[in-house]
């Protein structure tokens, strides 16, 4: 079961908002997900992202593969800075 923590998306029409989800990557993009590990509001400026570090940082170290818009999203919140340092 390859696991991935990407985006899924919520919010109503032309109103984005995004949950941050450890999911099987076989599962469609807003169906059934393990764990909600953050939260990602494009709207407002500048955009909230809010991350449960320890979160990922667990389910990384199980095997989690994030998609490449959640590692940048990670990126920018400095969560490879904390993970390498650690």
């Amino acid at each position: 079961m390859p696991v991935k923590i990407r985006l899924a998306r919520h919010g109503a029409k032309k109103r984005p908002f995004y949950r941050i989800v450890v999911a099987n990557s076989e599962n469609p993009r807003d169906g059934r997900f393990l764990e909600i590990v953050g939260t990602y509001n494009p709207l407002p400026d500048p955009v909230k992202v809010s991350i449960k570090q320890e979160r990922i940082k667990y389910w990384m170290d199980q095997g989690a593969i994030p998609t490449d818009t959640v590692k940048s999203l990670l990126k920018k919140e400095g969560f490879f800075a904390d993970f390498s340092s650690a």
